[in-house]
């Protein structure tokens, strides 16, 4: 090994940093509107599309205070300050709790492969580690907050100067333009602890001021009467009144609004159905336009609900218009509906006047062999009768239901017929099944035929 490398390499241990404590705390937020005002997130925030979910510290103990979960417009927001304060808090964070230990971790690793370095005989191979522990150093900052910065920079410098070094001994040149540069240090400002309850009840208004969600801003305000009765001498009595009666005042406003908006919601939903079951779209249309006048009246106070009310609306103005096209259509076909009863009416009759039989059929209990034979006969070949008659394409699956009906309804007294003949069971089972699904293809025929004969009505 070269001595001048040597010395560089027992420098470079004697001076991988001493270990200092920190004393751990909780990771506190500070989210600053445009303003420039801020509000308290304890722990991290959350952005999800256009909103920030955080939690408020809301009275209570400070080493465990009671936290409230609040939303706010990330249109709001200050963002290069929040993100600036962000990292330093988290900076912070990491450097009272991990930041001191992963130093020390790094630093060992760092000692044990520049001891590797110095005692190795292979200079190339050597290079190699001292290319790899520089690499792995340089990088340590930006997964690490910034943390130590000064000093891995120090570390880094030995390095380069060890890379450099061995590089010369071995005949090449002593720089190296492919080594992994240093992310610049981390820009830090002095991070907050705690508010005050005071402080904290000026947050607790300044988000009810400027929350969109009803419910959210009652539970603000409720929060807000529940640290000014735990606040004692924190707050004085006269600010404690004021705030007091603000926040009654607020609730009582809000609960006010939520029966108004309720009345209205209840109002404009009422009518809007009715017109749809009127298939009136014009009412309906009316209602939509006269919904943002409603709700100036009533302060706009509610958008969230006055949205989802406008959205129910327009749903039952798309059900009137497309129950509109219905019963135009019922209309203009009207005639054809009640050619085709006439055309199935009597055989439709003898289906529901062979029910009795049917029913004993899957039963397995009879009819009786007379009017079993009887049955057979007026059942014979009406299918294919049914099977000739021209029906148009919108009535073809109704009139399917028929011919199977009745198919079904042949086929159970001529399979009884043949039971009763020849004493067999299976043709007895095989009956019954046929005559169950004559019955239930029956009934959905006649429910088919009062639903057609019916003007159309909205469900």
């Amino acid at each position: 090994m070269l001595p001048f490398l040597r010395l560089l390499i027992v420098g470079a241990c004697l001076s991988i940093a001493s270990v200092v404590s920190a004393e751990p705390g909780v990771t506190l937020f500070r989210i600053f509107l445009l303003d420039g005002t801020a509000l308290v997130s304890y722990g991290e925030f959350v952005r999800l599309e256009d909103s920030v979910i955080f939690s408020m510290p809301v009275g209570g103990r400070t080493a465990e205070p009671r936290l409230q979960v609040a939303t706010l417009r990330s249109t709001l927001v200050d963002w290069s300050r929040t993100d600036r304060y962000a990292n330093s808090a988290r900076y912070h964070q990491y450097a009272a709790t991990r930041g001191e230990q992963d130093y020390e971790r790094l630093t060992s690793e760092v000692a044990e492969a520049l001891n590797r370095i110095a005692m190795s005989t292979d200079r190339q191979e050597a290079l190699r580690l001292a290319a790899r522990v520089r690499q792995s150093v340089a990088e340590w900052p930006k997964s690490h907050y910034g943390y130590r910065y000064n000093e891995v920079r120090e570390i880094v410098s030995v390095l380069d100067q060890a890379i450099s070094t061995l590089r010369a001994a071995l005949g090449a040149n002593p720089f190296e333009v492919s080594l992994v540069a240093m992310t610049g240090p981390p820009e830090l400002e002095p991070v907050l602890g705690m508010p005050t309850l005071r402080e904290q009840l000026d947050q607790i208004f300044r988000l009810a001021a400027v929350t969109t969600a009803a419910p959210d801003r009652l539970a603000l305000l409720q929060a807000a009467l529940m640290v000014i009765a735990e606040a004692g001498p924190a707050v004085s009595r006269t600010d404690a009144t004021r705030l007091r009666r603000e926040a009654e005042r607020q609730i009582k406003d809000e609960l006010t609004a939520d029966k108004r908006y309720g009345d209205l919601s209840r109002r404009v939903m009422t009518s809007a159905t009715r017109a749809a079951q009127r298939a009136d779209s014009s009412d309906i249309e009316r209602l939509l336009v006269d919904l943002p006048h409603e709700d100036a009246k009533l302060g706009q106070k509610r958008p969230q609900l006055i949205e989802a009310l406008n959205t129910s609306v327009g749903s039952r103005l798309a059900d009137a218009r497309r129950l509109r096209l219905r019963q135009d259509q019922w209309t203009l076909r009207r005639p054809t509906y009640r050619q085709y009863q006439r055309s199935v009416d009597s055989s439709l009759l003898v289906l529901v006047k062979s029910a009795p039989s049917l029913e004993a059929i899957r039963n397995l209990d009879g009819p009786s062999p007379d009017r079993l034979v009887s049955l057979r006969t007026q059942l014979s070949g009406g299918a294919d009768r049914l099977q000739r008659m021209y029906t148009p394409d919108y009535l073809r699956d109704m009139h399917e239901r028929l011919i199977a009906a009745w198919r079904f309804a042949e086929n159970a007294a001529k399979a009884r017929f043949n039971a009763v003949s020849e004493a067999d069971p299976s043709s007895a089972w095989e009956a019954s099944s046929a005559a169950a699904g004559a019955l239930m293809m029956i009934t959905r025929v006649q429910q088919d035929l009062e639903t057609l004969l019916n003007r159309p009505r909205l469900q």
